[in-house]
């Protein structure tokens, strides 16, 4: 009987435990319905605003987890960029901004220019973004794919070792591929340059 009764004890210890654990993450966790934030500099700038339909705030860890979630990224009060992930976390008093899975970067300068990955990472203090996994740059001219590249504040998305790159023709199908060590995309002026990792073989392809 007495073996019964610690028995008893035990379990009630160990469901007590686990209750107080999920009360524990209730109040630690926040979960917030459709995330409309700005993000400004200290300037009073807007650098950007996120939106999420679903989101959750660890409030010991200072983390936001969002959900589908878009992005409008400013310069000099306008828009810049338009960036959508299947999911999304910001960290580092909103510093520090990951998106993955199905990462879409769309840039406002030239319309037809999309950017795809599966991982994106964003150091609003290093203005450099840093695209990972099947990295793919599209418009109407050009294809340029790789497993890494970095957009950088001057507008120029370098892709590294190894790149392919495709030119479209007139009907906007696949004309040739060319593989390259690396490559340099200007948004500006819509031009592709190549370079090899000894820097002895460079080109330039305006369009």
């Amino acid at each position: 009987m007495n073996n019964l009764y610690s028995l008893f004890f035990v379990i009630s210890l160990l469901i007590s435990g686990c209750n107080y654990k999920v009360n524990e993450d209730n109040r630690l966790t926040q979960t917030i319905n459709s995330l409309d934030m700005n993000v400004y500099s200290n300037k009073g700038d807007k650098i950007y605003t996120i939106n999420s339909p679903i989101s959750s705030y660890n409030k010991i860890k200072h983390i936001f987890e969002l959900g589908k979630t878009t992005i409008y990224v400013y310069k000099n009060k306008e828009i810049e960029y338009t960036i959508r992930s299947d999911e999304s976390k910001l960290s580092n008093n909103n510093n520090i901004l990951e998106l993955n899975g199905n990462v879409q970067l769309k840039t406002i300068l030239q319309d037809d220019d999309i950017l795809y990955a599966d991982n994106f990472v964003w150091n609003i203090n290093d203005s450099k973004y840093f695209l990972k996994g099947n990295v793919l740059f599209e418009n109407n001219n050009i294809i340029l794919s790789s497993n890494k590249a970095i957009l950088s504040s001057d507008n120029i998305i370098e892709f590294f070792n190894p790149v392919k790159y495709i030119i479209k023709n007139e009907n906007n199908e696949k004309n040739y591929e060319i593989n390259s060590e690396n490559a340099f995309y200007n948004v500006i002026t819509k031009s592709v340059s190549f370079e090899s990792k000894n820097k002895q073989v460079r080109s330039k392809l305006y369009f």
